[in-house]
């Protein structure tokens, strides 16, 4: 965008110039436009599946970081080994991001590792949350996958 000074000899007062006046609703309608566009064909993040109170059975601080869960249970909420997820402790009120790891089926294991060990007790209930991206009109529709395991980790 160009600009003109005011007047001679006056400060750094600036005026758009006569054509300039006549473009700028041009274009600002133009952007709007296309933010319009944008809007409707963006995707956004939504909650995918959801696995509500699961009790930490195991803390591994040894170990590379992530969480290895009972492959019983990851089915179920429709999560896949590697998949990011995050990790909400009821009891003490942490948050963190890592992966998943299949577990022993049927084990009801939920073992923190690596790093994480240091975000949970044996004991504390966790929620475990991954999420999916898709295009905004479809995320109106979405229904995502929440399972509620009972206290040994077993799906009721």
């Amino acid at each position: 965008m160009i600009f003109t000074p005011a007047g001679a000899g006056r400060s750094a007062i600036l005026k758009l110039s006569t054509r300039q006046d006549r473009i700028l609703p041009f274009f600002t309608t133009l952007f709007l436009y296309i933010c319009g566009l944008k809007y409707k064909s963006m995707n956004i993040q939504v909650l995918k599946s959801k696995i509500h109170r699961l009790v930490i059975t195991e803390a591994s601080l040894n170990y590379v970081g992530s969480l290895t869960l009972d492959i019983e249970l990851m089915e179920a909420a429709g999560m896949i080994e590697n998949e990011k997820i995050h990790i909400v402790n009821v009891n003490n009120g942490e948050r963190l991001e890592t992966y998943l790891i299949a577990g022993k089926r049927g084990s009801g294991v939920c073992c923190l590792n690596g790093p994480a060990a240091r975000k949970g007790e044996i004991g504390d209930i966790v929620i475990v949350i991954s999420y999916a991206s898709m295009p905004f009109e479809e995320a109106k529709t979405f229904k995502p996958t929440v399972i509620f395991p009972n206290e040994e980790n077993r799906i009721k």
